[in-house]
């Protein structure tokens, strides 16, 4: 199914100009749901200048993403043939957001299908323009993995979501992770939202700090958890009997540990939330985020917009080659606490909000990190210049349409 919609500006833009050569960016996801990597690719896709590219999105799913995108004028392509979307389609630059290992039966039918169908325009011998090359292939790698096989040659550039998985795959892989082939583009989070409908912590009056309140924001998955984010519970209980604990993602065996502990006086269980209006009104009931997961993050996102919210973070280490992206984002002592133990997380948790001035701190720290490297606007304006420099706007106009 195509869909397509009018080319409504996106912030900031005017839409399309007389005279200027659009190149058509095709984004690849595995879904349209409320996943990170669906809003990464939204809030990225969303902020390309109209005027200069023609935006889209091919899912073999539909979900609640796809209206969003056809309201901001993104044309989105749902289901069938990626190959054959592709063919028709004709893009200057594909850009696939995956895991990043193998993946032939998406990379390799982009590849033939445009050769295919160049041919099919240009047949030899016709005098007609020679056929453009063929298009630019972007990565964002969510998990910094490695690509060997034969289709992973067709990319162009990857993008790491984190220093943090740039660094590992130089270290494990022993290929240097560096421009032009490997770049890292941080994943981006609406900070100017965040900064309007939630207090600036540098504000005393705006935020209460000292409220025993933590929070804990994932899928509900048990990938995500890790016991810290359950066993700190009976030492909070023990040393501040009032305080609260609002869980987004909870899974059955979480809500089976507050029950066995006669914890659900302490313990809230939450619906998802369905966008970042509904986010920052989650963060406003709390004084920190409290995350946990063994599996560690390969960028954090639930951190990043929580620090944009002007909250302080505490987190913890993962051992081995697991990811620790987290510790890239937390600054130990300066937008949060890092803590191994149960004991030590729990302490911390208890530290911040026996020292709210503390808390308050790193709460602005964090925004200010969060608005230097996360920003929504200022990672589009990055991606707008890797586009151009795989294929300028002058290749584009001098290439038959």
């Amino acid at each position: 199914m195509v869909t397509a919609a009018p080319h409504a500006p996106a912030p900031g833009h005017s839409g399309p100009q007389p005279g200027v050569t659009q190149r058509r960016v095709l984004h690849v996801v595995p879904s349209l749901g409320l996943g990170g990597t669906e809003k990464v690719m939204q809030l990225l896709l969303t902020r390309l200048d109209p005027a200069r590219f023609h935006r889209a999105v091919w899912s073999p799913s539909d979900g609640p993403r796809a209206a969003l995108l056809r309201e901001a004028g993104v044309t989105t392509f749902i289901g069938g043939d990626l190959g054959g979307v592709a063919a028709r389609h004709l893009p200057h630059i594909v850009h696939v957001h995956r895991a990043g290992w193998p993946q032939p039966e998406l990379l390799r039918p982009l590849r033939t299908a445009f050769r295919q169908a160049s041919a099919a325009t240009h047949p030899p011998g016709t005098g007609a323009v020679a056929p453009r090359r063929l298009p630019a292939i972007v990565e964002t790698n969510v998990f910094g993995r490695h690509d060997p096989s034969p289709s992973g040659r067709f990319i162009d550039v990857t993008l790491f979501v984190s220093r943090f998985c740039a660094e590992r795959f130089a270290r494990v892989q022993g290929i240097p992770a560096v421009p032009p082939r490997w770049r890292v583009l941080y994943n981006p989070v609406d900070t100017v939202l965040f900064a309007r409908l939630t207090p600036d912590p540098a504000d005393p009056a705006a935020r209460d700090y000292s409220r025993p309140v933590l929070g804990r924001l994932s899928r509900p998955d048990p990938g995500k958890w890790s016991s810290l984010a359950l066993h700190i519970l009976p030492v909070l209980r023990r040393e501040m009997p009032g305080f609260r604990y609002d869980v987004i993602g909870g899974t059955p065996d979480a809500e089976r540990y507050v029950r066995e502990h006669g914890l659900a006086d302490n313990v809230r269980f939450l619906p998802p939330v369905r966008d970042d209006a509904e986010l920052a009104g989650f963060f406003n009931e709390l004084s920190l985020l409290a995350h946990a997961n063994d599996t560690g993050e390969s960028f954090g996102l639930a951190i990043a917009e929580a620090m944009a919210a002007g909250l302080p973070v505490v987190t913890h280490p993962c051992p081995g080659l697991r990811d620790n992206a987290q510790l890239e984002l937390v600054e130990h002592g300066v937008t949060g606490l890092v803590a191994d133990t149960v004991e030590d997380y729990a302490q911390a948790v208890l530290h911040l909000l026996r020292h709210p001035e503390t808390a308050r701190r790193m709460g602005e720290a964090g925004r200010r990190k969060a608005a230097a490297l996360f920003d929504a606007d200022a990672q589009a304006r990055a991606l707008e210049a890797l586009y151009d420099e795989l294929c300028p706007p002058e290749l584009a106009a001098g290439e038959a349409s």
